[in-house]
């Protein structure tokens, strides 16, 4: 009897070399539009000024206070939704563009004041902690690439929230669908 050779190596063989005979002129291989040095270049000079940009939350609200001034959350929608700084505008960090931010905030000048989940806890023992304002790595907090992209894309007057505030601080509105199930 005669042994028949294996019929799935052959059919692959066979596959493969009909699709690459379908396609004399496959196309060519591109770069990604991915710069990481570029992006470490930018991280380290907006390191620089980021130090000079954070504000405790009185200055925050002093800041917030004056004609023009942009309260901008880039958390998710559904987070924003559920539990937000009273008078915050709304962008997704993942959805940063040059059209986009032109949009929300046309002039480059603009004072903008930056924010994130890191930001906003409740003390142990307290029963108001909003899902929407998880604590992430502190390494990895929302306001790290927002700054960075926010000074990126030319916008020269950020500045960014930098304590750890209790949801309950008598000083800070919040509004949202989850502010309803406060005390």
């Amino acid at each position: 009897m005669k042994r028949a050779l294996p019929l799935l190596p052959l059919l692959i063989l066979g596959s493969a070399t009909l699709t690459s005979a379908a396609d004399p002129n496959p196309a060519k291989s591109r770069p990604s539009l991915v710069d990481f040095s570029q992006f470490s270049k930018l991280s380290l000079e907006a390191s620089q000024l980021r130090s000079k940009r954070l504000v405790k939350w009185e200055k925050f609200q002093e800041i917030a206070d004056r004609p023009g001034t942009i309260i901008l959350d880039t958390r998710s929608k559904k987070a924003f939704d559920q539990v937000h700084l009273k008078g915050a505008v709304h962008l997704n960090f993942s959805d940063f563009t040059e059209e986009k931010l032109a949009k929300a905030i046309p002039d480059k000048a603009t004072t903008i004041l930056i924010y994130c989940n890191n930001n906003f806890s409740a003390l142990p023992g307290m029963e108001v902690n909003f899902a929407a304002f998880a604590d992430k790595s502190p390494g990895l907090a929302l306001n790290i690439p927002t700054f960075i992209n926010l000074y990126g894309y030319g916008y020269t007057q950020v500045y960014e929230l930098s304590e750890l505030l209790d949801v309950n601080d008598p000083r800070i509105t919040l509004e949202g669908t989850a502010t309803s199930k406060r005390p």
